[in-house]
């Protein structure tokens, strides 16, 4: 039996994780949010690993509003940064591999041809600041680690663009939707279902991967295929918004790829 232990579980990832675990038995997952597990109390973090035995944790803990993070750097930072320290030294100490979720905001954007897990990092937000340093004391700490960097992570579950283009679409609001940033949504499904696979099946190595769903879009393309998808385009118009609004700078291109990553 693997012990895995995921932080952050009731987002839409741990969610996600929690939904597709029943096909694999032999993981034996313990389930941890904010109120049981706050990966920024350094203290009760060391108390609850003292306690506790595990193989892996999957660290779905992350603050993820990119405008909150410029107005909030310390909060973001608590969470993203310093948070992460502390679980990696936990991890380090109880001999347990920590697998990490980061972000494609690590990177500016203004790479055309998308970006490889070797390329240097660039971020332009308080945001990928905040995570691109969590991803650092993890590879300053750990060894036997995997730091898994994704792309507009959207699913069924919680508050997200899917969500909020199904339920105004269903409302029968028209939509203006940016095409200012191209990127890859992906199914948190299917990422909870690659590292599942990966930890099942000892099918990683230490280092930095990429994972998404590796068809790019813009938010304005993925809202088109959102209301296609549930055959609400005949009701509703989605309409191209050039002048998109954002406190936080956002990379205008921030494809990940997998290949060549030398992880897989």
């Amino acid at each position: 039996m693997i012990r895995v232990l995921i932080t952050g579980a009731n987002g839409q990832l741990g969610t996600s994780i929690h939904h597709q675990a029943t096909a694999f038995p032999d993981l034996q997952i313990t389930y941890t949010d904010k109120t049981e597990l706050n990966i920024t109390n350094r203290e009760s973090l060391s108390d609850y690993f003292s306690k506790q035995e595990f193989d892996y944790c999957i660290n779905c803990a992350a603050y993820t509003r990119v405008e909150d993070a410029e107005r909030n750097p310390d909060i973001a930072f608590a969470v993203n940064a310093e948070g992460v320290k502390y679980l990696a030294q936990n991890c380090k100490t109880n001999g347990i591999v920590l697998f990490h979720i980061s972000t494609d905001y690590v990177f500016d954007g203004k790479k055309k041809e998308g970006y490889l897990p070797s390329d240097l990092p660039n971020p332009l937000n308080i945001y990928g600041e905040s995570k691109l340093k969590g991803e650092q004391y993890i590879q300053e700490i750990l060894k036997e680690y995997l730091i898994i960097r994704t792309s507009w992570l959207y699913s069924e579950y919680g508050d997200n663009f899917y969500n909020t283009i199904l339920r105004k679409a269903r409302e029968g609001k028209n939509l203006r939707v940016t095409d200012a940033q191209i990127g890859c949504p992906t199914n948190a499904n299917n990422l909870a279902m690659h590292i599942l696979q990966l930890i099942n099946n000892s099918a990683w190595k230490p280092g930095i991967i990429h994972f998404t769903d590796k068809i790019p879009m813009s938010w304005f393309d993925f809202a088109v295929s959102i209301t296609k998808s549930h055959k609400l385009d005949k009701d509703i118009k989605v309409v191209r918004d050039r002048n998109y609004r954002s406190f936080a700078q956002r990379p205008e291109y921030s494809i990940l790829l997998e290949e060549k990553s030398g992880n897989e």
